[in-house]
């Protein structure tokens, strides 16, 4: 709140952020355009008269939620131990619940698509398995108990894979939910995480272990390589 006291502050920040080199209208391209004084996320073009936003495009565009309430609550979610609920985004920026589980789902929608084009190189790729233990429930006398989830593969637990690019170390993360047969993390499954991360269809090197689903990449053009984790590497 104190780097940001008001909407405008965000605008020039924003604005310095996504056209460094200075507005430009977003049909014509021409840098002739103007801020209106009354709606200052508004530009017009003297070019073409096209009129826009520097909010197209953007989880900001239609929003008519106070900036800085936007911010606010990007602050929250990112620095949160745990996910944050609507219901508590609600009472920290007093908004309804409708609005804050819009900025929550916006937020989430930002953090999980336009990621293509982000990776090149070199990445290694490993998966984890999200999943406490079995609830007992409503359990009468004489049930068996739930059994225990397995660790690792071969579990009942929610798999999720994780890339990242050792140049500049970026991760992408994503759940990987069974496919119509129930399979989890097929060969075709992670291929298509790959794909939607890659840069290029150079020659890219991709680092795992020896699961064998990773073997659809040899197929894939990419250049696969192994870590055997049975031996010890410097």
């Amino acid at each position: 709140m104190n780097k940001f006291p008001t909407e405008e502050d965000i605008i020039r920040y924003f604005i310095g952020i996504r056209y460094p080199d200075g507005v430009k209208c977003n049909h014509c391209g021409s840098d002739k355009v103007y801020q209106k004084k009354k709606r200052p996320k508004f530009f017009d073009c003297n070019n073409c008269g096209n009129t826009f936003s520097i909010f197209k495009d953007t989880i900001f565009e239609k929003t008519t939620t106070d900036l800085r309430k936007w911010f606010y609550a990007i602050h929250l979610f990112l620095n949160g131990k745990k996910d944050i609920s609507g219901l508590q985004l609600k009472r920290e920026i007093g908004v309804t619940y409708k609005t804050a589980w819009r900025i929550l789902h916006q937020i989430r929608k930002a953090m999980t698509t336009g990621n293509k084009g982000l990776y090149e190189a070199i990445v290694e790729i490993d998966e984890t398995y999200i999943g406490g233990k079995p609830r007992r429930g409503n359990k009468r006398d004489g049930d068996s108990p739930p059994k225990a989830n397995k660790r690792g593969r071969g579990t009942s637990k929610t798999p999720v894979v994780g890339v990242i690019s050792r140049n500049d170390k970026q991760v992408f993360a994503k759940v990987a939910l069974p496919n119509g047969q129930g399979k989890k993390l097929s060969g075709k499954h992670l291929l298509n995480i790959l794909n939607q991360i890659y840069k290029n269809d150079g020659e890219n090197i991709v680092i795992s272990d020896e699961f064998r689903s990773y073997n659809m990449l040899k197929k894939a053009n990419y250049i696969h390589l192994k870590v055997d984790h049975k031996k010890a590497f410097a």
